[in-house]
């Protein structure tokens, strides 16, 4: 009975968005596939285009694609009453969508910043895609565990991996928020010494002031 209790919670995550079968494994929209179309648009993106303009208007498909999975993060914050086990897997596939927005929402504005250079640009971009890739690697993880088939693991160790993911997808998550806090420092130091701070504020945020 223990592990059925276990295990129900862990399909009712999976089965969020309804599949109208029981049999189903892991949720109709893959977060995994989500991250990793984000990651492969971003690789594109790094290695064919030459001009922060250019950037900006590709990077348009991988806003797209953001913006479609959205739907998905906004709909599993509405999931509640789950036991503990069962929370943390819909946190931690939360904090991959958390991962993707940062990218998202914030390099979006990094490419209208002139204090980046196209190739600090691209190299920004390339850090992006691999702590996401990272992180969707974790969520790999997660997800054979939550295969409700996979019944050789005892609910001890399926809870401590669920335990190891969550607090690996936690890191990566703190790390995105410091590696644009970082890139975004760096622009308003470049805006200061040109007395130009205001536009920087403008462009992140009255918030982002916190981040120098």
């Amino acid at each position: 009975m223990k592990k059925i209790r276990f295990i129900i919670p862990l399909i009712a995550v999976c089965l969020l968005l309804g599949t109208g079968r029981a049999s189903a494994q892991w949720t109709v929209i893959d977060p995994s596939n989500i991250a990793q179309s984000i990651v492969n648009s971003s690789k594109e993106l790094v290695q064919s285009t030459s001009t922060a303009k250019n950037m900006l208007n590709n990077f348009q498909e991988t806003v797209k694609i953001y913006e479609q999975s959205k739907k998905y993060y906004d709909a599993l914050k509405s999931v509640n009453n789950l036991v503990r086990d069962a929370r943390k897997v819909q946190q931690t596939i939360l904090m991959l969508g958390d991962i993707s927005s940062n990218y998202v929402n914030n390099y979006k504005k990094m490419l209208t910043d002139p204090n980046f250079t196209t190739s600090e640009l691209s190299a920004i971009a390339s850090g992006y895609t691999r702590i996401l890739e990272e992180a969707n690697g974790v969520l790999g993880e997660l997800k054979n565990v939550v295969n409700i088939t996979t019944l050789s693991m005892t609910d001890k160790e399926r809870m401590d991996v669920v335990d190891r993911c969550y607090k690996e997808m936690l890191r990566y998550r703190n790390l995105t928020a410091y590696f644009t806090n970082k890139n975004i420092s760096v622009s308003y130091l470049r805006a200061k010494k040109k007395a130009d701070t205001q536009r920087v504020v403008n462009l992140y945020g009255k918030g982002a002031e916190r981040y120098w």
